[in-house]
């Protein structure tokens, strides 16, 4: 046993004594081992030897609970409480109990508003963004300034015009995308010529008349190849080739 361990382990029970008589209540020597080792490095065997010879002196009382022996001070050396102490007892515990409480909400609503302000900007944080959007308004006032002298504004007349005309090309482009026209079917052409023939024929303009960049599943069933190699052949230019969209309504 060290030496700072053999001091604490004699000075056990006047510490344990102490203790009992302070706090009041009962306890196991594991719960006073538990409460005292960190502060005073008692070890529990110092413990439980101090605690049985307090018992043993009469100093303190002990007490067994199925294989648990419990340990309390010595009430007899306690003055008699009445029932009027008891009762001022109890209301101070109240008191106390409702203090607590509202100490603990004001220390949840500070610590709320401290979680606020530390994620909040600091001040230089906020001066520095000031200046940046004071520059943002200026940018945006000098553009205003050059747009209201700009002598070639568009006139409503002429913006009308404009989604008129837009409107109707979109609408062609949309009716072109969606029609086809086919003047023969695909039983004649195949009767008529071989497959060999049949697409130098669609180039030539013998078999369908396109207005749009779909073709007919039917037609498409019957050719030997790709949906892709037969517009190659036909000659078909679609959206996706120039990577353009049709745009909304």
């Amino acid at each position: 046993m060290s030496k700072g361990r053999a001091e604490a382990a004699a000075g056990a029970p006047g510490i344990l004594l102490r203790y009992l008589q302070e706090q009041n209540r009962p306890y196991s020597a594991q719960d006073v081992f538990g409460n005292l080792q960190r502060e005073h490095g008692l070890g529990k065997a110092a413990v439980v030897k101090a605690l049985e010879q307090l018992a043993q002196q009469g100093k303190i009382k002990e007490k067994m609970y199925g294989k648990q022996k419990i340990y309390f001070a010595d009430q007899d050396q306690f003055a008699t409480v009445s029932d009027a102490d008891l009762q001022g007892l109890d209301a101070k515990i109240v008191a106390l109990t409702a203090k607590v409480q509202s100490l603990q909400q004001s220390c949840r609503h500070m610590e709320a508003e401290l979680k606020e302000l530390t994620s909040a900007l600091t001040t230089p944080e906020m001066q520095k963004e000031i200046q940046e959007l004071k520059k943002e308004c200026a940018a945006y006032r000098e553009r205003l300034k050059n747009i209201k002298a700009a002598s070639n504004h568009v006139t409503p007349e002429e913006k009308e015009q404009v989604y008129r005309e837009r409107q109707k090309y979109c609408k062609e482009w949309r009716k072109r995308k969606r029609m086809v026209s086919i003047t023969a079917t695909r039983e004649t052409a195949a009767q008529q010529h071989g497959p060999a023939r049949w697409c130098s024929h669609l180039k030539r303009g013998g078999f369908v008349s396109c207005q749009a960049t779909e073709l007919s599943d039917a037609i498409l069933e019957g050719y030997p190849k790709s949906k892709k190699q037969f517009f190659e052949e036909v000659g078909i230019e679609t959206d996706e080739d120039y990577n353009v969209k049709l745009p909304d309504p």
